[in-house]
Parts: C-alpha cells; sequence; structure tokens
C-alpha cells in the first residue's frame, strides 16, 4: 500500500530555490535513510509533508489511511506531566477503552440500560483492546523508556524538570509507540549514547511500518534502512539499500553520468568541425549537410544530462608537533564526586605515543568530567594524571565553550592567533567553507554545524601532539564527517577521542576504553572488534557459569540450581496460564452472548466481573512473562 506519494515538489525562499522537481513514494513497510549535506532541505521537506509549511509546486498525495508521526531534531516539549503521563499520552484510545470497559461493567452488574446492547458493546471493545494490544502497553512503555535510557527511578520526574536532550527521548519514545503508519524521524540519535542508539536500531528493524529518518550516523543507517533517498544540489535521488550500498550506486552514476556526458560532448564537437568545414566549402550540397548536422547537435544537447556540480569539499590537516615522551598519560585510580556524590572511581589508563584511543561509556557516566581531569580544569577527588614530557593538547570540546559568542568568526581566529594576516586568517576559514562576508557572521548566530567547523578551524592552527576530543562529529552532516576521518587518519600524533560515532569508530580506533562507575575496560581494536570480544566474553561467561563447582562450594551450586530451575519452571507455568487465561476470556465472551442467558441479569454481571479479573490476570501475566524472559536471556539460562 502507498502512503505517500510526492510529484514534482518545489520549495523556494525570496528569489532562491531550495529544492524542484522532487518526486518520490513511501510504501508500508519502507525504510529510508534521507542524507545530503546540512541546508540541502532535508527538514524543510518532513516539515511541507507534515503540514506545517507550504511548498510552491508540485503535488502532496495522502492515503486515506496514512498517519503521520514526526520528530524534529530540535523538538523540546513542554509539559506538566511525568515521563510516564507523557508516555501514556501514545495510549488514549487503549486506556479510554480500558475507562468504557470497566464503565459497562459497572452498568451490567448493576442492570443500567439494556442488556444486549451492553454486551455487544463489550464484546467490541475488547476486540478493539486485543487489536491495539491493549494487555502489554505498560510493559511497552517501560521497555522503551529503559532503552531510551531512563531508569525506573525517573519515571514519575515531570517532564518540566529535565534537559533538552531528555525531553527529546521522552519525544521519541511517544511517537514510536504511537499508532503513526508513517514515522518522520530528523536526527533521533542525537541525544542518545550508544546503548539507546543499539536500542533504538533493534526496535527499528523490528518495526512493521513505514519510516524516513534524517541521520549523519552511517552505521546506523545501514543498521535500519533499506531505501535511501539523498538531497543534492535541489534534486532528490532515490536509491535501494542501506548507506554503504548507497555509496556504492551513487558513486557509479556519477561515473556513468561524467562517461556520458564527456563522450556527448565530444561528439557534439566532432560534429561542430564538420558544420564549420562544410560551411567554409560553401556549397549547396555542403550547406544542406552543415543544416542536418546541427539537427543532430541540437538533439544532443536538448538530451545532454550536465553531471551534478561536486559539493565544494573540506579538506584540512591537523598539524602534528614533533617530539614528546612515549607515555603520554598515565591516571591511576582517578575518581570524581561532586557534592559528595560519587561519579566515578577507580580509572586507569595508560595511552603511549602514536595510540588513537577512544573512550566510550553510556551518557552521565562520567567521560567528559574524566577527559576534564585530565586537561586540568577538575581537580581529580581520587588518584592522579601525569601528562608526558613535552605534550601539547589540543582540545576539541563538544558545546563549544572555547568560542565567544559575542565575536564574529573571524576575530574569534584572529585573537586566538594574533601572529596570523588577514589572509592567513581567510585562508583557513576557507577551508571550512566560510567565505567572503560569512567570516564576519556572529558565533551566536551560528548553526551547531557551523560552530564545529570554526572550533575545527581553530584546532586546525595549533601545532598539538595529543588531540583530545569530545563528541568531535555532533552537529556535522556526512560530507564533514568524512573530511574530519581524513584529517585525523593523516594524523601522527596521539588522540583521545568521546564519541557515539560508531562508524567514525570503526575508521579510526586502535584501542577502545569503555567507562563505568567503577574504572575503565580496556578492549584492543575498532568498535566491531570491542562488541565481538564483549559479546564473545559474555557468551563464554554463561557457558562457564554452571561449569565451575570448584569454585563453588556444594550449598552455593545448590542455589544457583534452583535459581534456575525455578525461573525456567515459572517462565514454563506463565506461558500456560497466559494460554488458558486467553482461552478462559473467550469461553466467557462467547458465553455472554448465549441468548439463553439475554435476561438473566445476575448471571451476566458474574460472568462480566469474571471477565474483567481474568483481563487483568492476564495483564500481569504478560508482564511477568516479560521480566523472566529479559532474566533468562541476561543470566543465559536455557532449557
Amino acid at each position: 500500500m502507498v502512503l505517500l506519494n510526492v510529484s514534482n515538489l518545489k520549495k523556494m525562499f525570496l528569489d532562491e530555490t531550495l529544492f524542484d522537481g522532487v518526486s518520490f513514494n513511501i510504501a508500508d513497510g519502507d525504510k529510508i535513510g534521507f542524507v545530503g549535506v546540512n541546508g540541502a532541505g532535508k527538514s524543510t521537506l518532513f516539515k511541507i509533508i507534515n503540514g506545517m509549511m507550504d511548498h510552491d509546486g508540485g503535488e502532496i498525495y495522502r492515503n486515506k489511511l496514512t498517519k503521520t508521526g514526526y520528530l524534529d531534531q530540535h523538538t523540546c516539549i513542554e509539559s506538566d506531566k511525568t515521563i510516564m503521563g507523557e508516555m501514556l499520552s501514545a495510549f488514549e484510545e487503549v486506556i479510554d477503552i480500558e475507562n468504557q470497559l470497566e464503565d459497562i461493567r459497572y452498568d451490567i452488574e448493576n442492570k443500567n440500560g439494556d442488556l444486549d446492547t451492553l454486551i455487544a458493546r463489550q464484546t467490541s471493545l475488547h476486540e478493539r483492546f486485543e487489536e491495539l494490544d491493549g494487555y502489554q502497553y505498560k510493559s511497552r512503555i517501560r521497555s522503551a523508556l529503559i532503552g531510551l535510557g531512563f531508569s525506573e527511578d525517573e519515571f514519575d520526574k515531570k517532564v518540566s524538570t529535565l534537559s533538552g536532550g531528555q525531553k527529546t527521548r521522552v519525544s521519541l519514545g511517544r511517537l514510536l509507540l504511537s499508532d503513526a503508519n508513517l514515522l518522520l524521524l530528523d536526527e533521533p540519535t542525537n541525544h542518545l549514547d550508544i546503548d539507546s542508539v543499539e536500542w533504538l536500531e533493534g526496535f527499528l528493524q523490528s518495526y512493521k511500518r513505514a519510516f524516513v529518518v534524517i541521520s549523519h550516523d552511517r552505521y546506523f543507517l545501514d543498521k535500519v534502512t533499506n531505501r535511501t533517498f539523498e538531497m543534492d544540489s535541489g534534486r532528490l535521488r532515490t536509491y535501494t539499500g542501506g548507506y554503504s550500498e548507497y555509496t556504492k550506486q551513487r558513486e557509479v552514476e556519477r561515473l556513468t553520468e561524467e562517461r556520458n556526458y564527456a563522450n556527448t560532448m565530444r561528439e557534439i564537437e566532432r560534429l561542430e568541425g564538420i558544420v564549420e568545414q562544410q560551411r567554409r566549402w560553401n556549397r549547396e550540397k555542403n550547406i544542406k549537410t552543415a543544416e542536418s548536422k546541427m539537427k543532430v547537435i541540437d538533439k544532443l544537447e536538448k538530451t545532454l544530462v550536465k553531471p551534478q556540480s561536486e559539493q565544494e569539499e573540506i579538506t584540512f590537516s591537523f598539524k602534528s608537533l614533533p617530539g614528546g615522551g612515549n607515555d603520554v598519560l598515565i591516571a591511576e585510580n582517578l575518581g570524581m564526586s561532586f557534592n559528595g556524590k560519587r561519579v566515578f572511581h577507580g580509572a586507569n589508563a595508560h595511552i603511549v605515543k602514536g595510540e588513537k584511543v577512544f573512550l566510550l561509556g553510556a551518557n552521565g557516566c562520567g567521560k567528559t568530567t574524566l577527559i576534564k581531569e585530565i586537561l586540568g580544569q577538575y581537580e581529580p577527588t581520587e588518584g592522579s594524571v601525569k601528562i608526558g614530557a613535552n605534550i601539547e593538547i589540543g582540545y576539541y570540546d563538544q558545546i563549544q565553550e572555547n568560542l565567544d559568542p559575542e565575536k564574529n568568526i573571524f576575530d574569534e581566529l584572529h585573537d586566538t592567533y594574533p601572529n596570523m594576516t588577514t589572509t592567513e586568517i581567510r585562508n583557513a576559514l576557507a577551508v571550512f567553507l566560510f567565505r567572503g562576508e560569512d567570516v564576519f557572521k556572529e558565533i551566536k548566530k551560528l548553526s551547531g554545524g557551523e560552530r564545529a567547523r570554526v572550533e575545527l578551524a581553530k584546532l586546525m592552527l595549533r601545532p598539538v601532539n595529543f588531540l583530545i576530543m569530545d563528541e568531535p562529529t555532533n552537529h556535522l552532516d556526512i560530507d564533514s564527517r568524512e573530511a574530519l576521518e581524513k584529517a585525523l587518519e593523516n594524523y601522527d600524533g596521539t588522540m583521545l577521542m568521546v564519541s557515539h560515532d560508531r562508524y567514525f569508530i570503526n575508521k579510526l580506533a586502535d584501542r577502545i576504553l569503555y567507562m563505568t562507575e567503577n574504572g575503565l575496560e580496556n578492549y584492543l581494536g575498532s568498535y566491531d572488534d570491542y562488541m565481538e570480544k564483549k559479546a564473545a566474553v559474555a557468551h563464554e561467561a554463561a557457558e562457564q557459569a554452571p561449569e565451575k563447582p570448584k569454585n563453588l562450594d556444594y550449598q552455593e551450586q545448590k542455589r544457583l540450581a534452583a535459581e534456575k530451575r525455578k525461573v525456567l519452571n515459572r517462565f514454563k507455568k506463565v506461558e500456560e496460564l497466559i494460554d488458558e487465561l486467553e482461552n478462559e476470556i473467550n469461553d466467557i465472551n462467547e458465553e455472554m452472548l448465549d441468548p439463553k442467558l439475554s435476561d438473566d441479569f445476575t448471571k451476566l454481571a458474574e460472568l462480566s466481573e469474571k471477565a474483567q479479573a481474568k483481563n487483568e490476570e492476564l495483564e500481569k501475566l504478560m508482564e511477568e512473562w516479560e521480566e523472566l524472559q529479559i532474566e533468562i536471556e541476561e543470566k543465559g539460562y536455557e532449557e
């Protein structure tokens, strides 16, 4: 089923055309990644589709069954509800049916109204409730909130007290659980740590409806999409496959376009030579030949497709300061507490010259705090930090605190490097696509991506041998991320990076340090290597756990075996009880429809009350089943 069809869509701002001739369709179940440089018009197209912005040409057809859900990348909900209350708003119909069923049960018990009408209405509502998966909506909310990084203790927090990033996560969770059948997701992985992004990947991989997702996270796009839209130079192109497949197809397409264009231009030049020659000879036969060839030229020119002009690329490099000791950083038993509350402790790290090390961990685990201890901006409450001899640090701050919002771009660089000439500063900024009057834009008026490029320009000009970067790919589009990757690949100094961009990590990492409240876990290799090792360790632990009687006394072995047996038996029993209850509920509903009971109000009231009790019992069993399933997976229990 086609949910949305767009034909020859056009959008202008003043006299500038943002895009034109945009055509595509979205079918039920499509999983589409939407890529393109910042400012290409992706978010604008989303707003047009969602009815939040007008268009200047073309048509949009929506199926009457299409219900769109939209996540703005800058969303910041204002609500007096709790987190749980906000999530419950995605299930208004389910909750309304619950309330109606309770009212009907009361009316049946108290003989209020026509019994046949009440029973028919009750049956209809039960069917709709089951269609909406009503018995599991509370457990689905719990699963989504935990997956998005909220603890159960936070469910009752007021949304108004949350940070902007937390509010975005609540909005995302509510949208994912809504009844929309076409999701428009604009940068949904912003504000998510790697664990939450992986949860979102799992959710979208099993999602049965359609979505279009704008993202610069290439790893994420490869995981969840089966089609790709690209907005480039005002045109939209569609491709099959995820991001990696799209790049291969796009390269083949680009080379084909260039080859066809070059061949056609050579043919036109050849024909123009013939025309010129025939006209010089100026005989009747020659004139006819020239006219014939001109018709061919005109035809070729009309069908000539000029290749898309290549986007301006950012190409830069970081200056590596020679020298410096082999031991670049030694951290011993580092810890940090704020107002008596411990953030982490026992962090040990030894980074040597030339290493590219990535620091990973959940949001709030203390990664930025650790970086600031290394930089000397925070005094550790535990342990010590030693920076090697002749080590010069260059630091990239993810929130750009190093930039003065009251300055313009040019002055920001000039004040940092006063010995540079105007020409040198302009040349440096031109590398990051700030040219002409753009260099006088005020920092406070820049987009996140523009501020990131200014920060990178400042860092590029400083010779350092130890780069520390906190989420450097945030706010950068894919082209800018790839330019940064190339620059860092060629950098021969030492690097310590905080990042949740797994594609970026895979490109560069020699080693990964995973941070927990109890210190740093060390893994050699890329992100994929790290994931394989974690999986292998977990698998090995699960396999070996029951086979370690030497390390456990007899009583402990018996306790663990009994615990496993108890969980598995209960899981099996719960499944059986769920089946029994579902059958009993169906039997009760059928019995209530028996014409023989149409005048037996007492019996019908009893049956109605019994059905209600069974449904409540079923909901509790479904929640217990999910909890047991999670425990079995986490502990590696097997039948």
